[in-house]
């Protein structure tokens, strides 16, 4: 995965996320709740899909009680029941291929608004599979380094000692990747160690990525990602542009 560089997408979700905190939380807390009635289990330790959303909860400075609360109204009678995860897949602006995962209760509404969001920018709804051939999933960790202070030489060393499979420089941050599964192990790990992580999760990685340089298909492509992520049933959007 060699020059593989997503922090600016990262950040720019990062931002909005601090903006709307509550609204994250209430994706995050219904990602726990899937996770816990399609893995059959409570607990993360025998659920691999619910530790993968505890990290991402944790990452995203969810607060443990309220993670505590979530687990336990998924574990009561009927709790969740409602959601599936759905995935769509399609063409943004000048061919940009973009995924777009969502967790609904009602699948009608949210095809005609991941729909409506697509054609308003000049994006196309696609078949299932006609993008994701082209991205790899991965597990994805961000750790912070805004003030230089994490030495390389030992962020490498205790990263592969977590179970990361590539790690990155990128700036104010080391990008470390890991198998999807082994994302919230490689997580814990580094946070027992005192690393501060911005973002962890299991996340589709495109193979490799396309340059926009049209300024009208840069406004666009903001704007239909921007859409995509205000709306409540969408949990995560990727793409393969070159930011």
């Amino acid at each position: 995965m060699s020059g593989h560089s997503k922090w600016h997408n990262i950040q720019r979700t990062k931002n909005a996320a601090d903006a709307k905190r509550g609204q994250t939380f209430t994706k995050i807390a219904r990602e726990i709740m899937v996770s816990v009635k399609e893995g059959g289990s409570g607990d993360p330790a025998g659920n691999s899909r619910l530790a993968a959303a505890v990290a991402k909860a944790k990452a995203a400075n969810m607060p443990n009680d309220n993670i505590k609360r979530t687990i336990e109204k998924a574990l009561g009678a009927g709790a969740g029941d409602s959601y599936e995860s759905v995935v769509y897949e399609g063409y943004g602006p000048a061919g940009i291929a973009v995924i777009v995962e969502a967790m609904t209760d009602n699948r009608n509404r949210t095809a005609s608004d991941v729909r409506h969001a697509f054609d308003k920018y000049g994006g196309k709804l696609g078949a299932a599979g006609c993008v994701a051939w082209s991205f790899n999933r991965r597990g994805v960790i961000v750790v912070d380094n805004e003030d230089g202070g994490v030495d390389e030489e030992r962020m490498l060393a205790d990263a592969l000692e977590a179970g990361a499979l590539d790690v990155e420089a990128d700036g104010a941050v080391f990008e470390l990747y890991t198998e999807p599964d082994g994302v919230a192990a490689a997580a814990g790990a580094l946070e027992e160690l005192g690393y501060r992580l911005l973002s962890a999760q299991a996340e589709m990685v495109p193979q490799s990525r396309v340059g926009l340089t049209d300024a009208e298909d840069i406004k666009n492509m903001e704007k239909m990602l921007e859409l995509l992520e205000d709306n409540d049933d969408v949990q995560n959007v990727w793409h393969n542009r070159e930011e």
